[in-house]
């Protein structure tokens, strides 16, 4: 028998097809949803930076150099204290209101003084004296001295409130009346503390006025002091022996007597 010839296959194999099959999602891809994007919410929000506040400008402080006649670095006589000088004019608030103040220093008694600038005329506050009263005040030490019959207790008043007044002719009289040469007796505790009191007063105006030092200013007022009547011990002892009895005629100025009308 002859031998059959392959059969010819039936159907060609089938053509690549030319749409690509899609690619498998996986099942864990497929369930679960598309991320939605993130909305942004005012809590999500970054914080927005504080913005930096503008710096405040303080207005400048108003200075003042003048007030009531008296100005900034000028001497001064404070009644109560003696020479000082105005380091400035400043501008305070005090129990809810605004007061302008000298700021005035006493470099001697290492005292600064604060005094509204409304009330010098108050406290007696005054310029320095012109040289022609310092002249005046250097006279009266030349005089004689004035001793009033008095207790002492009252004339210790007397003279503190002449030391105090800032009338330099008045404190001019205490030196004069309180002095005592090395012939004369000794003072007593009080009177010596009353006498450089005065005399501590005197020569710091002088000193400004004179633009002198202090100790060239002592040395002055000591040689007019020597100037004058000098009272003897006679004087003194007298005096102080008749103030009790004549302490009920003090009530004017007629008791006062000199050193000589004294002796």
């Amino acid at each position: 028998m002859p031998n059959k010839k392959p059969a010819k296959p039936s159907a060609k194999a089938p053509a690549k097809s030319a749409v690509k099959p899609a690619k498998t999602v996986s099942k864990t891809a497929a369930k679960t949803p598309a991320a939605k994007a993130p909305v942004k919410t005012a809590a999500n929000k970054p914080a927005a930076k504080p913005v930096a506040a503008a710096p405040r400008v303080e207005e400048p402080k108003k200075v003042l150099t003048q007030r009531q006649g008296f100005k900034t670095n000028e001497f001064v006589v404070y009644p109560a204290h003696g020479v000082g000088q105005i380091l400035a004019i400043e501008e305070q608030e005090i129990a809810g209101a605004r007061l302008e103040l000298f700021v005035i220093t006493f470099v001697k008694d290492k005292m600064t003084l604060r005094v509204p600038t409304a009330k010098v005329a108050n406290v007696g506050m005054r310029k320095l004296s012109d040289p022609s009263l310092v002249k005046r005040a250097l006279e009266t030490l030349k005089g004689r001295a004035r001793i009033k019959r008095t207790m002492w207790s009252r004339r210790a008043q007397e003279y503190e409130a002449k030391i105090n007044s800032g009338d330099i002719v008045a404190i001019a009289e205490v030196v004069r009346d309180l002095f005592r040469s090395e012939s004369q007796p000794e003072q007593s505790y009080s009177e010596r503390q009353l006498y450089e009191a005065a005399l501590d007063r005197l020569s710091r105006e002088i000193a400004v006025v004179q633009h002198v030092t202090e100790t060239e200013a002592v040395k002055e007022i000591e040689a007019n002091l020597a100037k004058s009547p000098r009272r003897g011990a006679k004087a003194e002892v007298e005096a102080d022996a008749d103030a009790s009895a004549d302490d009920a005629d003090d009530g004017d100025g007629d008791d006062s007597v000199s050193a000589d009308e004294a002796a």
